[in-house]
């Protein structure tokens, strides 16, 4: 439209360029307002080359003023900063048929100045307020019914995501009464097998029907953790864990589960890995074991507030894994005790003992895998325990633990058979 009979022109093209503003907010808007200038005088003149009407010098002078608007509105509303004002609907239509206004009163000025006939009267300033108020509203309206679907499309997806929490967290609520069952079922068992053995080996008489009761526990334990895995499995999504995996990250998966004790304990302690290694193994089960007991008993020594830090380096062929608490220490009379079955000095609150057996369990392990572990500090605010393992053997492969299950039940079915 040319609402004054002079190259002055007023488009739905304004509009569009003015939505574009708000919407690509990761473009400054002196680079919008220029670019679309020089588009917008290009594309005109092109035009009026097509059609032969003027030469291309005249048609330039004719048309570049356009570029004035485009420039002066985005460098106007750089400077008010417009689209902070999106939030306020009405607010941002106000300023914005504001800044309309001034920016075709700017290409008017720019025509006025090279040359063209046109006279400002009351009609030109309605007649642009006009047209500034309608193309403002409209894109703002434009702008916030597409910010409405968008809002309205990301509130749909958390209500999915959070029903889908939901039952998730009721499936694990009911899988947490299956595993504190089976925990307490593991202590007793482990009682049974310490005070088994205890008697064992000083030739006492042992009824068999100690052995046949820790059996059923265990047989008990065995289907209460089947189940829970298959429940995890369901919630999860997945069946299990194959292929290698780095060093960092098993450590990181020791870190995690023990913030999540420590945080259960009631204590405040900052876990940390300080590695460079580029190592990866499928000796998952035995080194999460021995690092796990290691990093669970700094942080059971642990009385309120401190640090465990998973130290990580290769020597040699060996890697070596330094588990660092800044508990109390070990006292000195026990240091040489603390890897015998049975010794301990920690004791639940109904004071009983502990069995005293995870160190001697996690050295086992690590025996069984080459290396050794081994107490090489203690002492009030720093206790040390180093793992050693050849890095030959955890580069071996090792059977998942789906793959033993399944050898396992098709052993058993043999000798049934059999």
């Amino acid at each position: 439209m040319n609402p004054f009979d002079s190259p002055f022109r007023v488009s739905l093209g304004s509009a569009v360029f003015f939505l574009g503003l708000v919407a690509f907010t990761s473009l400054p808007p002196l680079v919008i307002g220029a670019s679309t200038g020089a588009v917008v005088v290009g594309f005109r003149v092109f035009l009026d080359s097509l059609t032969g009407e003027m030469s291309a010098s005249e048609s330039v002078l004719t048309h570049i003023p356009a570029a004035g608007y485009y420039i002066s509105f985005s460098a106007m509303a750089a400077a008010v900063r417009f689209r902070h004002r999106m939030a306020a609907p009405i607010r941002a239509g106000v300023v914005g048929a504001a800044l309309d206004f001034f920016a075709n009163a700017c290409e008017l000025g720019i025509r006025y100045w090279m040359g063209e006939p046109f006279a400002f009267s009351g009609q030109t300033v309605i007649v642009l307020w006009l047209f500034a108020i309608l193309r403002s509203f409209c894109v703002i309206g434009v702008y916030n019914m597409w910010v409405t679907k968008h809002v309205r499309s990301l509130a749909e997806a958390r209500k999915q995501e959070l029903e889908r929490l939901i039952m998730v967290s009721s499936g694990l609520y009911e899988e947490m009464f299956y595993l504190q069952k089976s925990m307490a079922l593991m202590e007793d068992m482990t009682r049974q097998s310490y005070d088994l053995y205890s008697r064992l080996i000083e030739r006492k008489h042992v009824e068999p029907r100690v052995a046949l009761e820790l059996a059923e526990h265990i047989h008990e334990t065995k289907k209460d953790m089947q189940r829970i895995f298959a429940g995890l499995s369901k919630l999860i999504g997945r069946q299990s864990v194959r292929g290698r995996v780095p060093i960092a990250e098993l450590c990181a998966m020791v870190i995690r589960a023990n913030e999540k004790y420590a945080s259960l304990s009631g204590k405040t302690i900052a876990f940390s890995y300080n590695g460079h290694i580029d190592l990866m193994t499928d000796q998952l089960y035995p080194l999460l074991s021995v690092l796990n007991n290691l990093v669970s008993n700094a942080v059971e020594a642990i009385e309120k507030m401190g640090a465990v830090t998973l130290h990580a380096r290769l020597h040699g062929s060996e890697l070596i894994i330094e588990v660092e608490d800044t508990g109390p220490g070990i006292a000195a009379d026990d240091i040489a005790w603390i890897f015998q079955p049975g010794f301990t000095t920690k004791y639940d609150r109904r004071g009983n003992p502990s069995t005293g057996i995870g160190l001697t369990h996690a050295r086992d392990i690590a025996q069984t895998l080459g290396g050794h572990l081994q107490l090489v500090k203690s002492e009030p605010g720093q206790t040390v325990f180093r793992l050693a393992v050849p890095t030959a053997r955890l580069l071996q492969d090792t059977p998942s633990a789906a793959e033993m299950f399944s050898d396992r039940n098709a052993d058993r079915q043999g000798n049934a058979v059999i």
